[in-house]
């Protein structure tokens, strides 16, 4: 992480040492943190608040929690602080969130600095997020090559303490392939109301090898596909001339796509899940009797009022 190409941060008491004056430093360096600058005037990034951060917290510390989740390439809702843990007295500093460290904490070194690994950042998480934020950090984490689905299930198996049955929900749903946080929200809205679990990532492939198509989540033994569709796909001229030839590729071979967009997932579960089980049965699916399980997990707006059947 540290690089010589990026100015590196300096403790006050340090800038002073060297010569600098108070008034000289404020004209040079901006203040990250109380006590911590960095020279120029450019706002740091990441990594750069993260090294401000470690030099003023108590030495030994070692960034964890969302930043950690962050650094890793994990996904993570927002959080304006650096999160870090300490062994000794907590730092008191806007901008930082200080935690204790714990015997046993899996801490490896990354890009010059001390953080959690990528299972123990997981099962740290599950003490502040629900359960469908835990499962969309899991399976980005396995995107990004960080962990796998094994090494979270076994980490999550060892954990003991009040969120660890969280821990342990959570990785046993965690799966690989994942393309985004949406879809895994949409396979989660699925499985938490008792739906059979689609197949994640199924790719088509011509006769010498090649992609020709993936699936978001699929039930091709009954020829039903359901996909999230962001705007993304709305604004690029050659997703959507890609959609309309795959869509007629899908009409000639009889499978049915169901596409989900974001408000089908945040504002309207209810009604989402009508048109999945009314989709399920058009193609002759068995279809459960809901739990209501997705419904603390999925709490939709008011005017949601379709109740799935």
């Amino acid at each position: 992480m540290a690089r010589h190409d990026r100015p590196l941060p300096i403790r006050r008491p340090d800038a002073l040492a060297s010569g600098l004056t108070d008034s000289r430093l404020r004209r040079t360096h901006q203040a990250v943190f109380r006590g911590v600058h960095v020279e120029g005037d450019l706002v740091p990034g990441l990594e750069g608040r993260v090294l401000a951060a470690l030099a003023v917290v108590t030495p030994g510390s070692y960034v964890s929690h969302h930043t950690a989740a962050l650094l890793w390439g994990g996904v993570v809702p927002d959080d304006p602080d650096i999160h870090v843990c300490s062994p000794r007295n907590r730092t008191r500093r806007v901008g930082i969130a200080a935690h204790r460290t714990k015997a046993g904490h899996r801490v490896v070194a990354f890009r010059g600095v001390r953080v959690t690994s990528p299972s123990q950042t997981f099962l740290d998480l599950a003490q502040v997020l629900g359960l469908v934020d835990l499962v969309v950090l899991g399976d980005s984490l396995v995107r990004a090559g960080r962990t796998t689905e094994k090494e979270l299930v076994e980490s999550a198996r060892h954990q003991s303490g009040p969120h660890s049955r969280l821990a342990r929900r959570a990785a046993s749903l965690v799966r690989s392939r994942v393309d985004s946080p949406m879809e895994s929200r949409v396979r989660l809205l699925v499985v938490l109301a008792g739906l059979p679990e689609p197949e994640v990532d199924h790719r088509v492939f011509d006769a010498d090898g090649r992609l020709l198509r993936r699936y978001d989540l699929s039930y091709l033994p009954f020829r039903l596909i359901i996909e999230y569709d962001g705007r993304h796909h709305a604004e690029s001229d050659e997703q959507w001339l890609g959609d309309i030839g795959r869509d007629e590729d899908l009409d000639d071979e009889r499978i049915r796509r169901l596409v989900i967009v974001s408000r089908d997932v945040y504002s309207t579960p209810a009604r989402t899940l009508s048109r999945i089980t009314k989709a399920m049965r058009s193609v002759g699916m068995p279809v459960p009797p809901l739990r209501d399980d997705w419904r603390r997990h999925f709490p939709g707006r008011p005017g949601d009022l379709a109740q799935p059947a």
